[in-house]
């Protein structure tokens, strides 16, 4: 019999495993009913479950803690939480973080408390929903070992959980479901009659997996979704050919969430192929993050900044084609900025390289934050006033022009530091050989002015 706290539990949608399992007239879609059932089902995350991997030693041992399973959508983060509590029999109780609330967070914790031997597993879906006081909440219950907490994101948690419960947690990064992976479940989801779709008595060639497979993007829960409607619209016993998945294919949409991880790491991808000199993958990253919906001013912006960071003086035309670029984007918008975004990408890329300005400007941010601050030497400052002349200001100052070369041999710092070291590609080489020259011409001048002195 339910207690008042169980039944308001049940109503709000919270169930175990064992409940959900047993509750044959909820016709549950085919993603939901191809769940792996045990530690071994699990596929195409090897790096967390294979022979040999903590999280299955945790599992066998029945000995952990809270986890925390960061990957994108359809990578198997609740089916790994479902096996988890299947394989350690404790009690599964389940919420979203966009439906549930603290009253109901309260009522979950109260309840685990006054039913240890169950052993509650907390799943939280999305728990980067959750704001920080919600967060707070379960850490009392998290540290007494009253609740084990399984929480499953799509977000970074480095940013959305909070350090004290993220402190508390193992933390597992799931990655999207290779190809090969993803193909096996949808040839064993046709056929198995217990769980899948064997019940239609269709059949399929394996491309028609393939190409499933590959439009998911490693997205499993959608090549399930989609071969569930490929089937759907059939009549029983149908062959399936490739021809039959066209109409997906050309639906595709990549997956790219540009408020979060992949936004980074697209952009950072992008950035390391074009400073290292590699235009396809450059022009493959920046356009597979303008068809994820990218704004093309983000990445003109990420192209300016690296026509000096990374191209620099190696080829200073760099950063006039990337601020056309940029000022392109602002003007004439998508598609059409895509010629100039393309244009600049691969100027970029073949480019020579040299990041001797980001090295010069490091170095000298350091001395500034390292070293004691240098006042401007007198013969340097100031000089259009009469008060600053009758100071001394600009006093024995040479006028470079006077001089041969441009070099009177003159110092311009009180204590001369070297920060900027030229590099050997592209125009920059040429820099450096005037550079040398510029130093020997400069020390020839001390060296007679010392001998006239003497």
């Amino acid at each position: 019999m339910l207690t008042p706290m169980s039944e308001n539990i049940e109503q709000a949608g919270i169930f175990d495993a064992e409940q959900d399992a047993s509750n044959g007239s909820v016709v549950r879609p085919l993603a939901v009913r191809m769940r792996p059932q045990h530690l071994g089902e699990v596929i195409g995350q090897d790096h967390i479950v294979g022979e040999g991997c903590l999280l299955p030693r945790l599992i066998q041992a029945d000995n952990f803690g809270s986890l925390i399973f960061y990957g994108p959508p359809g990578c198997g983060k609740t089916s790994m939480a479902e096996v988890i509590a299947a394989e350690t029999q404790s009690k599964f109780v389940r919420i979203n973080a966009v439906l549930s609330n603290v009253a109901e967070v309260r009522d979950i914790l109260r309840l685990a408390r006054y039913e240890p031997d169950k052993r509650t597993i907390l799943f939280i879906d999305e728990i980067h929903r959750f704001n920080k006081s919600q967060q707070d909440l379960l850490l009392p219950d998290v540290e007494a070992g009253n609740i084990r907490l399984i929480g499953a994101t799509t977000h970074n948690p480095g940013f959305y959980v909070n350090p004290p419960l993220l402190s508390r947690s193992h933390l597992f990064r799931l990655e999207p479901v290779d190809v090969e992976s993803v193909a096996i479940i949808l040839a064993r989801a046709l056929t198995d009659v217990a769980r899948g779709l064997g019940a239609h008595r269709c059949t399929a060639e394996s491309e028609v997996f393939q190409a499933v497979a590959d439009f998911s993007g490693g997205d499993l829960r959608r090549a399930l979704n989609a071969l569930e409607t490929l089937v759907l619209s059939q009549p029983l016993g149908t062959h399936i050919d490739a021809q039959a998945v066209e109409v997906f294919a050309r639906e595709r949409q990549i997956r790219y969430d540009r408020d979060e991880d992949e936004h980074y790491d697209h952009a950072s991808a992008m950035i390391k192929s074009i400073r290292g000199s590699d235009p396809d993958a450059a022009l493959y990253w920046t356009f597979k993050m303008l068809q994820g919906g990218e704004d093309p001013r983000f990445i003109a912006r990420r192209l300016t900044i690296l026509a000096s960071e990374d191209v620099g003086l190696a080829n200073s035309h760099a950063l006039t084609v990337a601020t056309a670029a940029f000022e392109a984007c602002e003007k004439i918008g998508m598609p059409e900025c895509e010629y100039h975004l393309a244009h600049a990408v691969l100027y970029l890329a073949t480019s020579p390289k040299s990041n001797s300005v980001t090295r010069a400007m490091h170095a000298v941010k350091k001395s500034l934050r390292d070293e004691p601050v240098q006042a401007v030497p007198l013969w340097l400052r100031d000089a259009h006033t009469k008060t600053n002349k009758a100071l001394g200001h600009g006093k024995g100052y040479l006028y470079s022009h006077d001089y041969p070369s441009g070099i009177s041999g003159q110092e311009f710092m009180l204590s001369p530091q070297q920060f900027y070291l030229p590099g050997h590609s592209g125009a920059e080489a040429a820099t450096a050989q005037r550079l040398e020259q510029l130093k020997k011409l400069k020390a020839g001048v001390q060296q007679r002015d010392a001998s006239a002195q003497d």
